[in-house]
């Protein structure tokens, strides 16, 4: 795993050239090692992934990992549903990120089960599937097109299925927020970055990673028609919600009571 250090040392050049962060050929060789120390919780959001795979995976279905990079999801849902028959769709835009994860399901002995396209996730098509997972992938789509990915998602979803939707939030109070943003530095410091790294990722992302709060989140899931949303994750401004699509019946009687 090679160390992230994309925005460090003079080479990174002054915080105001900084370009937009970008899932490319520079981030692959270092994405792994990148997402640790910059997600909290991290490894216990992917096992707890395959704990939800293990629970709601519904036999000969279809189960998505929506921004795949290089493929810890997918691995997950495929383990944790060997003997189900379940297919695992892997999708992602970038390019390189595509074929880094080809390679390493293929190494991790897991690419039977996984089928990997390089596509924008507004065309993929999502049918038949109990399990969806978009781990970090939401915050980085145009906002006005997240209302539609939901909504396609929940049509997607067989009943009793589920959507797994990890992101980065921002707090709707100011001092809410800048509380999270300061605390968070400061994990990433003891993950060994430094203040200029931390500046220079902050400007690369500036308009590449437009959070919403998790009201939104919790809005946009309810208004596209799921019964149930369980906050079951949060670290700082990172968080974790599972959304069930519950039978038409059950769903009834739930708004009833």
């Amino acid at each position: 795993m090679k160390k992230d250090q994309i925005y460090a040392g003079d080479d990174a050049g002054p915080l105001e050239k900084i370009r937009a962060f970008a899932f490319d050929e520079q981030v692959v060789p270092v994405f792994q090692d990148m997402i640790s120390r910059s997600v909290p919780g991290y490894q216990t959001m992917l096992r707890a992934i395959g704990v939800f795979a293990m629970r709601y995976a519904q036999p000969q279905t279809q189960l998505y990992d929506l921004g795949t990079s290089l493929g810890a999801v997918a691995y997950v849902l495929a383990r944790a549903t060997e003997d189900r028959n379940c297919t695992v769709v892997a999708v992602d835009n970038s390019r390189p990120m595509v074929e880094a994860c080809i390679r390493r399901l293929r190494e991790q002995g897991v690419a039977a089960q996984v089928q990997v396209r390089h596509e924008d996730l507004e065309v993929t098509p999502i049918h038949n599937a109990s399990v969806v997972v978009s781990n970090f992938t939401l915050q980085f789509i145009q906002r006005q097109k997240r209302k539609a990915l939901v909504e396609k998602i929940y049509a997607g979803l067989v009943d009793g299925g589920v959507f797994v939707l990890s992101e980065k939030i921002r707090a709707p109070e100011e001092a809410d927020n800048a509380f999270l943003v300061d605390h968070y530095h400061g994990y990433k410091k003891i993950n060994g970055y430094s203040d200029e790294e931390i500046a220079r990722k902050r400007k690369a992302l500036e308009n590449v990673l437009q959070p919403d709060s998790l009201a939104d989140w919790r809005q946009r899931l309810h208004k596209a028609g799921f019964s149930e949303v369980h906050q079951w994750f949060q670290c700082f401004n990172f968080v974790s919600l599972i959304a069930i699509k519950q039978p038409v019946e059950k769903a009834g009687v739930t708004a009833h009571d």
